[in-house]
């Protein structure tokens, strides 16, 4: 399943099936300097999506491990049943303790390099610079959000735009990189409102209807949304939201994705594995825990949609007979936000504050139109409301992005997942965080 690449892989990913935009020579591409082309600027406005695309679809796995939503029983690699799920976690080991850290950086590194040209981009108006600048801040402060939801010490280092001469950037608190994504998405909000009728380069199908400067403000505002309610934010959530591209009678799985695909130079979706042979298994937990639909007999419409029986294999003391169908194809996209979490973000909101009216019509509209659910009548308290959001955030968001281990954690809930082995020498445990790599901490000493 991992498909690892060095870090300076932004010219190596050329994703050509996907329409990415490529530079003359992708495998080595010109970093951007003063005065960049428009080609240019479209090559670093991609090269960012491409930096953290790799490690986008190993996340669903490795939180989706520590979060009890997936077993990897993998024979050739025993970490995947060990490190992650009792461990110690390695800081020094990039592919499992250590990860979700470099490819973002890379990311946001590319996106400063842009951000620092771009007032003297001769070939660009006013409103392109804006919107190109709008664009690479929303992208910058997705990759600081997918650094900060997997490492919740108070060691991030978001002073990133210096010389790669100097000295490395300070660790920050959690609080103030939260602070920082916020505001680099509120001002990346005010320079899409006034980045034009379009941006100055192609996004890849997976931002369809949202590659123009008014459509992207709806993306930024609703990962501004959700930043939010990580923050307990409710009222700043619903803000948001109201700007976001919500709608509860739209499909629910509108929304941004990442793209793969099996083209010449392109990277295919490592999570499309043969759900009856390949090392990926739904946690148990998963089908236990099922509401069951309308009919009284059948689990959850999104359980029986994403997973499917498998023989029973065992490895570690481990056994799974689910098998994962989320991504059927080399080519499926995976979701970086949809409008059935934005339903849900909402809901969750409004439950923080109390508001548990709308909350119900929100879950209620998410539980039956995606889970063929029955309709619920009411909550008998805040608890309940909770209780029912987050079944229904695990169910919708599961195998995407971490989301159950996330929301433990959010909500002091992390005692509450399963642990399959107990006892022995090494009984398995929760870990709240991923470590700071090893390589972080040494710099600084």
């Amino acid at each position: 399943m991992r498909m690892r690449h060095p870090v300076l892989l932004l010219g190596l990913l050329a994703a050509s099936a996907c329409n990415f935009d490529q530079s003359t020579n992708p495998n080595s591409p010109d970093p951007v300097g003063e005065n960049p082309s428009r080609n240019e600027v479209s090559v670093a406005a991609n090269g960012m999506l491409i930096a953290f695309r790799n490690d986008l679809a190993d996340l669903p796995v490795d939180m989706g491990i520590v979060g009890r939503e997936v077993l990897r029983l993998d024979p050739s690699d025993p970490r995947f049943t060990t490190e992650l799920l009792h461990g110690p976690l390695d800081p020094g080991g990039d592919p499992f303790g250590g990860d979700h850290w470099a490819e973002q950086y890379v990311a946001i590194r590319e996106a400063n390099l842009l951000l620092a040209v771009l007032p003297t981009a001769t070939e660009l108006t006013p409103a392109e610079q804006s919107a190109a600048s709008g664009y690479s801040k929303t992208i910058k402060a997705l990759n600081y959000l997918l650094i900060l939801v997997t490492h919740t010490q108070d060691s991030i280092p978001i002073v990133t735009d210096t010389s790669i001469t100097a000295p490395p950037a300070p660790f920050a608190t959690n609080a103030a990189a939260y602070d920082h994504v916020i505001t680099l998405l509120d001002e990346a909000r005010t320079e899409l409102l006034a980045g034009g009728a379009a941006f100055s380069f192609t996004l890849p199908p997976g931002f369809a209807g949202f590659n123009t400067p008014a459509t992207f403000v709806q993306f930024n505002r609703g990962l501004r949304a959700r930043v939010a309610v990580y923050r307990n934010d409710f009222a700043g959530a619903l803000a948001a939201l109201a700007e976001s591209f919500i709608d509860p009678a739209g499909p629910l799985d509108r929304g941004v994705y990442m793209d793969y695909g099996t083209g010449a130079g392109d990277l295919a979706n490592p999570l499309s594995l043969d759900p009856q042979a390949g090392e990926n298994f739904a946690h148990p937990s998963l089908l236990t825990g099922a509401q069951l639909q309308l009919d009284g007999t059948t689990p959850d419409l999104r359980f029986v949609s994403k997973i499917v029986t498998r023989a029973p294999t065992t490895l570690d003391d481990l056994t799974s007979n689910l098998g994962w169908n989320r991504y059927p194809t080399p080519s499926t996209p995976i979701p970086i936000i949809k409008n059935e979490e934005l339903i849900l973000l909402r809901a969750e909101a409004s439950i923080g504050l109390s508001d548990l009216g709308t909350a119900l019509t929100d879950i209620n509209t998410v539980r039956t139109r995606s889970g063929n659910l029955p309709a619920l009548g009411g909550f008998a308290d805040a608890t309940a409301a909770l209780d029912e959001l987050l079944y229904n955030k695990l169910y919708s968001l599961m195998f995407e992005g971490g989301h159950r281990w996330i929301d433990a954690r959010h909500y002091g809930r992390l005692g509450t997942l399963p642990l399959d082995r107990t006892t022995g020498e090494t009984p398995d445990v929760v870990f709240s965080t991923l470590p700071v790599p090893t390589d972080e901490i040494l710099a600084r000493q």
